[in-house]
């Protein structure tokens, strides 16, 4: 869980003024969009699928969306999409971020309305859907140059922004950690765990 503090309304528009919040590449653009277009569609899934397939064997939870919800999501306009663009216009990075927590089918909101009230009544409660980059990109300050256009707007709302990470992104990415470090920046946002699931087995012979 993080809480931002900060003054001021969030901006609606990213463009091209957050190139250089991506350092490694400077030709790449940034977007937040509502929807993505219908002739687009198959060309995100493919990036979907290379960041996350192999998470179907790696993590116990399902991980990876069919292609249905990645649809869904894709076409909800409830849904922030931060895109990053190549000069050839091929998407290589891509993070979702809602405050319409009824579109993420796992979570509660009414954890979230009992717990943050006062962030609740200002309509400033966001979850971080997921965050991806291209392989090429992956080990890269790349995720986090996404996260941070992102986050940079929720900041001046003094929001609150939850995310759950699975036990491999966690141990091997470390995505959590990533995070929290780069929040240093922020002084006024606070990082927490503030709920486990855990799967267990049973074997018999």
């Amino acid at each position: 869980m993080i809480e931002m503090s900060g003054d001021g309304p969030g901006s609606s528009i990213v463009g091209d003024e957050f190139r250089g919040a991506v350092r490694m590449s400077e030709t790449l653009r940034l977007t937040r969009q509502g929807t993505i277009a219908a002739d687009e569609i198959d060309m995100f899934y493919e990036l979907y699928t290379l960041a996350f397939d192999h998470l179907k064997t790696l993590a116990f939870g399902r991980q990876v969306l069919t292609r249905a919800e990645f649809v869904a999501q894709m076409t909800d306009d409830r849904i922030w999409k931060y895109v990053a663009w190549t000069h050839d216009d091929e998407p290589v990075g891509l993070t979702t971020l809602t405050r319409a927590l009824h579109t993420v089918p796992w979570i509660s909101p009414d954890y979230f309305r009992a717990n943050y009230p006062e962030q609740w009544s200002r309509n400033a409660v966001y979850y971080l859907g997921f965050t991806l980059a291209h392989p090429r990109l992956r080990h890269q300050r790349f995720v986090e140059s996404l996260l941070r256009v992102a986050l940079a707007e929720l900041e001046k709302e003094r929001a609150v922004v939850a995310f759950d990470v699975c036990a491999y992104d966690e141990r091997v990415l470390r995505f959590g950690e990533r995070i929290e470090e780069f929040l240093g920046t922020h002084p006024g946002a606070t990082f927490e765990t503030v709920d486990h699931q855990s799967y267990s087995r049973i074997t018999f012979g």
